[in-house]
């Protein structure tokens, strides 16, 4: 029994790419969520990054970039938070750090 290949139309290619691409968000998610296999989005994913490889990164990927990098710093303040608070330091050495 053979199974026939189903075909997707180049808008819903493009459109399951940048909803990778601009949300960064896994292609495994992505893939899920539009019933589709993860290694066939993979590989659209991965022309469309050779084919825009030396383009400039659009300001919705600048945007995702530079908030992972303040959900990163807010993560390690609130640790950092944590710690002096379970080592009992007083309150006027935190803000003087």
């Amino acid at each position: 029994m053979t199974q026939k290949r189903k075909r997707y139309s180049p808008e819903f290619k493009d459109e399951a790419v940048k909803m990778v691409i601009e949300t960064s968000r896994p292609i495994a998610d992505v893939a899920r969520e539009l019933g589709i296999l993860e290694g066939t989005l993979g590989v659209w994913v991965a022309a469309y990054r050779r084919a825009h490889a030396g383009e400039a990164p659009s300001p919705a990927a600048e945007d995702n970039t530079r908030i992972r990098e303040l959900e990163r710093q807010n993560r390690e303040l609130l640790m950092e938070n944590s710690f002096l608070k379970k080592a009992g330091v007083p309150r006027a050495l935190k803000v003087a750090c």
